[in-house]
């Protein structure tokens, strides 16, 4: 199993539209790296869900329901891809940017790393860092 991260804004799309719809497409990823790790995802693999911009902090875990397949959102471009999730469990306590900051287990977390990126793989010490810190 690996674990991963995805980050969305809650405006956009947010912890509470995903356990509301009970799955969705990952779509609309338009950065290389990110689209990579899409395709390395495996069904069954957990998912960290983080709220960007406004709130800052990891809330759920999703889980890969779907291996990767051609974006929807632009079938004239096979290159890009998404995944479908679904809600696993929720955080007691959102985990937040300045608490994975704080934390020195958790200083090479790609969130940390390469802030940018909307998906990124997490290493399981860290998922266990950041679960045990939200439950």
């Amino acid at each position: 199993m690996q674990y991963w991260l995805v980050k969305s804004e809650p405006e956009t799309y947010g912890w509470g539209n995903l356990v509301k719809d009970g799955k969705t497409i990952w779509d609309g990823v338009r950065n290389y790296a990110a689209r990579n790790f899409l395709g390395e995802m495996k069904r069954g693999d957990l998912v960290l869900f983080y709220h960007s911009v406004t709130e800052k902090a990891v809330v759920g875990i999703a889980k890969v329901e779907k291996e990767a397949f051609p974006d929807p959102s632009i079938p004239e471009d096979p290159r890009w891809l998404s995944v479908e999730l679904v809600p696993f469990r929720d955080f007691k306590d959102p985990v937040s940017l300045s608490q994975i900051k704080a934390d020195p287990r958790l200083q090479n977390v790609p969130l940390i790393r390469q802030s940018r990126l909307s998906v990124m793989p997490v290493k399981p010490e860290e998922f266990e860092v950041i679960l045990g810190l939200g439950n």
